[in-house]
């Protein structure tokens, strides 16, 4: 299976979820809670992660005009991952 956190989600609404101890995550769409709980573990080894709650997010239709006309399309399905934290904190900003 390939990298479990793919990348942190920062929206307004999961902003302000961070203020609860409640961190989003772009994840693999077939990694099961407890492989996105040793992952986070792993790459933030000062935190505890509590529980963690995961949802397949659909696809949707897309589209573009171009010279040839409209392409139509659709995004990829993808799973999205809410951590929530016991003790600790996680600062996607300080990270490279």
């Amino acid at each position: 299976m390939s990298e479990i956190l793919k990348k942190p989600l920062i929206t307004e609404k999961l902003t302000r979820l961070q203020e609860e101890g409640k961190y989003a995550f772009k994840v693999d769409k077939y990694a099961t809670k407890t492989d996105i709980k040793k992952a986070v573990k792993e790459r933030y080894p000062d935190v505890k992660v509590g529980k963690v709650n995961t949802m397949i997010m659909p696809s949707k239709p897309k589209g573009r005009f171009t010279a040839g006309g409209y392409i139509e399309g659709r995004e990829k399905v993808w799973k999205k991952a809410i951590v929530t934290l016991k003790e600790g904190e996680i600062d996607f900003f300080s990270e490279i």
